[in-house]
C-alpha cells in the first residue's frame, strides 16, 4: 500500500534564507564538478562514467533505505513513476555528454542553462501555486544574460557539427526542466527524496550503460587514481549528496524558484577553476556576469503584487 508523503509546507512565491543558502552551496560544489568530470574523461569513456557515477548513488542510496529500514520499491505505482524519472535523468546526461564531441565547451554552459526556463514555462501549464509571473520571467531573463557575458567572447563559430551538438544539449535543458516537473507533479507527495532520487540514478543506469556499450571504446583507457577519485567525488559527493539535496529542495519549494539559482553554477565554475585554481584576475565579464545573475535572482525570488 503507498503511503502518502507531505512535504512541508512552503511560501508560496519566495524562498526564505536557508534554501538559498544550500542552493549557493550546491552551485559552488557543482561548479567544482565540471573540472572533476574533464579529469574523470582522461581516463574514462563519458557516458560510462556517467553510469559509474549512478551506480555509486545508487548503491549508497540503497544501503541508507535498507539502513532505515524502508523498502527499496514502496509500491508498484512509485516504482513506475520512479521508471520514468530515471530514464529522464539517464537521457539528460548522456545528451550532456554526447553533446560535448559536437560543440564547444563554453557553450554548453549557455545553451544547458536554458533549463530554468522550461522548467518555469513546465511549471507555470502543469503545477498549481507556480505560475510564470513578470517578475520571475524578467529576472529568468537577467540572469541568463549573466551567463551569456560570461561567456560571449568563448562562443566560437556556428558549424553543421557545433549546431548538432547545441541541440543535444539543448534536449538535454528541456529534459533536466521536464524531469524536474515530471518529480514535482507524479511523485513528491508519493515518496521521499531518498526515493525518488533512488529511483533516477537506478533506472538512469541500464540507458547510460546500453548507450556506452554502442557507441564508446575503449571505456577505460587506463586507471590511476586520479581519475578513479574523479568517479568517486562525482558518485559520492555530486550524484549521491548534493543531488539529495537538490531533491529534497524540490519536493518542499516551487520548482521554477529552485531552478532558477542554478544560473549560478557556471559562474561559481568560471570562479573557482580560473581565480582561485588557476590564479587569473578577476576579468569584466565575471563581474558582469555575477551582477546580472545576482539581480536576476533578486526578482525572481520577488512575489508578483
Amino acid at each position: 500500500m503507498n503511503q502518502t508523503i507531505k512535504p512541508p509546507i512552503a511560501p508560496i512565491g519566495k524562498l526564505p534564507l536557508k534554501p538559498i543558502l544550500i542552493l549557493l552551496s550546491l552551485s559552488v560544489i557543482w561548479g567544482t564538478n565540471w573540472a572533476a568530470v574533464k579529469v574523470g574523461n582522461r581516463e574514462f569513456a563519458p557516458i560510462f562514467m556517467a553510469g559509474l557515477r549512478s551506480l555509486i548513488a545508487a548503491v549508497c542510496l540503497a544501503v541508507w533505505l535498507r539502513v532505515q529500514g524502508k523498502a527499496l520499491f514502496p509500491s508498484r505505482q512509485t516504482t513506475w513513476y520512479g521508471v520514468g524519472a530515471g530514464l529522464l535523468f539517464g537521457l539528460e546526461f548522456a545528451l550532456i555528454f554526447v553533446g560535448l564531441k559536437f560543440t564547444y565547451a563554453s557553450r554548453v554552459y549557455v545553451v544547458l542553462y536554458t533549463a530554468p526556463f522550461f522548467t518555469a514555462l513546465g511549471a507555470h501549464f502543469f503545477l498549481k501555486d507556480d505560475r510564470l509571473t513578470r517578475f520571475k520571467t524578467y529576472g529568468l531573463i537577467l540572469a541568463f544574460g549573466g551567463i551569456l557575458a560570461l561567456f560571449i567572447q568563448k562562443l566560437g563559430g556556428f558549424t553543421a557539427t557545433s549546431i548538432i551538438g547545441d541541440l543535444m544539449v539543448m534536449g538535454a535543458g528541456a529534459i533536466w526542466g521536464a524531469a524536474t516537473v515530471y518529480q514535482k507533479k507524479y511523485m513528491t507527495g508519493r515518496a521521499g527524496a531518498v526515493h525518488i532520487l533512488f529511483f533516477n540514478v537506478l533506472f538512469s543506469m541500464p540507458l547510460l550503460f546500453g548507450m556506452s556499450a554502442i557507441w564508446e571504446t575503449p571505456l577505460v583507457a587506463t586507471l590511476t587514481w586520479v581519475g578513479i577519485s574523479s568517479v568517486l567525488y562525482q558518485g559520492l559527493i555530486v550524484a549521491f549528496l548534493t543531488y539529495l539535496a537538490w531533491t529534497e529542495l524540490i519536493n518542499r519549494y516551487p520548482v521554477s524558484l529552485i531552478h532558477a539559482f542554478s544560473f549560478f553554477t557556471p559562474v561559481m565554475g568560471v570562479f573557482i577553476s580560473g581565480v582561485i585554481i588557476l590564479r587569473e584576475p578577476v576579468g569584466l565579464n565575471l563581474i558582469v556576469a555575477l551582477v546580472l545573475v545576482s539581480l536576476g535572482l533578486v526578482l525572481v525570488n520577488r512575489p508578483d503584487q
